[in-house]
């Protein structure tokens, strides 16, 4: 893996939520990259991205050996139900002093291994900000393809109205 060191991968926890909100927090108020409302509270970003008890959605942190110490976080559940549970969905934050270092490719690879396993056939993003062309490059490295993109469904703090892609990888 790059330069990240040794990492490994484990379900998050409520106590691991500190952790999460200062790698969340930063991505949140810039607001170039997610959907969100960059005023969220902490308490709404909580809800935003730890799973209820009772859903189906698995959050993971990607954290260094052997200090444990959380340097990204990733979310899996299925994009839809019903008829759509077959395909996968996922969400990932890194630490920004921890970008470039192959964390998000190595939570990346975890996820997609865990939804095979889970039995999902493939997995769709539903919302990639064109502009976030570290993700994209990423994403496309990793097998994914841009079916579409939403012209100006992204409002971008600094480049103004941006486009969204939907990409998608069979498993």
């Amino acid at each position: 893996m790059s330069d990240a060191g040794a990492l490994h991968v484990r379900e998050a926890t409520e106590a691991d939520w500190p952790a999460l909100w200062a790698i969340m927090e930063p991505v949140l108020r810039a607001g170039e990259t997610y959907c969100w409302d960059a005023g969220l509270t902490e308490a709404q970003a909580r809800v935003e991205w730890l799973a209820p008890a009772d859903s189906t959605m698995q959050v993971y942190v990607a954290a260094t050996v052997p200090s444990g110490a959380v340097v990204g976080t990733a979310q899996l559940h299925a994009n839809r139900g019903g008829g759509g549970s077959h395909v996968a969905n996922a969400s990932f934050l890194v630490a920004a002093d921890a970008a470039g270092r192959g964390v998000g490719r190595f939570l990346a690879d975890q996820l997609l291994a865990r939804a095979r396993e889970q039995g999902y056939r493939a997995m769709q993003f539903n919302a990639v900000v064109e502009t976030n062309t570290r993700a994209v490059r990423l994403w496309e490295s990793l097998g994914f393809r841009i079916l579409a993109t939403v012209p100006g469904a992204f409002r971008h703090p600094a480049e103004g109205f941006v486009g969204l892609h939907l990409m998608f990888r069979e498993l």
